[in-house]
């Protein structure tokens, strides 16, 4: 069976237990992905083995520091971009930095819209993520975070655009409540207990995306989960 596809996948290198949980709450809720590494080595071996679309790394790590590990990923040819976090304020710091190979400098203590913002910016600068997605009448664009029917915008929580997007990555594929659970609420199911996030969730997003003049996309495959169809409207 071919794997689905995941969603934007961010990885955190930080060294902070407190610092990680925050980040991977926010950015969850914004509909990312998260892997996370405490310490560089473990960084580098992640952004290698699993090539995640942007990088989060702090300066002040073990084992490596975030400078030798950004240095080490451009040396291997590793493109993703990276946003260095530090408690260092000094331009000398920031220079080198961003001299490594990080795209962009953020220094601690910041605001999370900030940090939102830096990342959107530059996964919008990353030519890969440029393009919408299209299935059917649907658009979405993971830049600005909107959704259209035909001409009808969709207003969707970040919660149901990361569900939208997940099976718009994956249309025409089957997806089991399983696979959604843990691609976009990243968590490996309990004991069936992720079966009722998702169908409420599901439910929440095709009160937005159907109406009586718009054919059902997002159908329930028995004994498996759902899947996203294009419609096909009757005349």
């Amino acid at each position: 069976m071919q794997s689905a596809t995941p969603l934007t996948t961010i990885l955190v290198v930080e060294d902070s237990p407190q610092l990680v949980a925050f980040l991977q709450r926010m950015l969850s809720e914004e509909g990312y992905g998260v892997r996370e590494a405490r310490d560089g080595e473990s960084g580098l071996s992640s952004a290698l083995e699993n090539e995640p679309d942007l990088v989060i790394l702090d300066v002040g790590l073990p084992r490596r520091n975030g400078f030798e590990v950004v240095r080490e990923l451009r040396r291997k040819g590793v493109q993703a971009p990276t946003l260095m976090l530090t408690a260092r304020t000094e331009v000398a710091d920031r220079v080198q930095g961003l001299e490594s190979g990080a795209d962009d400098y953020l220094t601690k203590p910041f605001e999370a819209a900030e940090l939102v913002a830096r990342v959107r910016a530059l996964l919008r600068r990353a030519n890969r993520h440029v393009a919408r997605l299209s299935v059917g009448d649907v658009l979405l664009d993971p830049v600005t975070r909107r959704v259209y029917r035909g001409t009808r915008e969709l207003v969707l929580t970040q919660r149901e655009f990361a569900l939208l997007e997940y099976f718009m990555k994956n249309v025409g594929r089957p997806l089991s409540r399983a696979q959604i659970a843990e691609e976009v609420w990243r968590q490996a199911p309990v004991d069936g207990g992720e079966t009722n996030i998702v169908d409420v969730y599901v439910a929440y997003l095709r009160r937005k995306l159907d109406t009586p003049d718009d054919p059902a996309m997002l159908l329930t495959v028995r004994g498996i989960g759902y899947v996203l169809q294009p419609s096909r409207r009757q005349d």
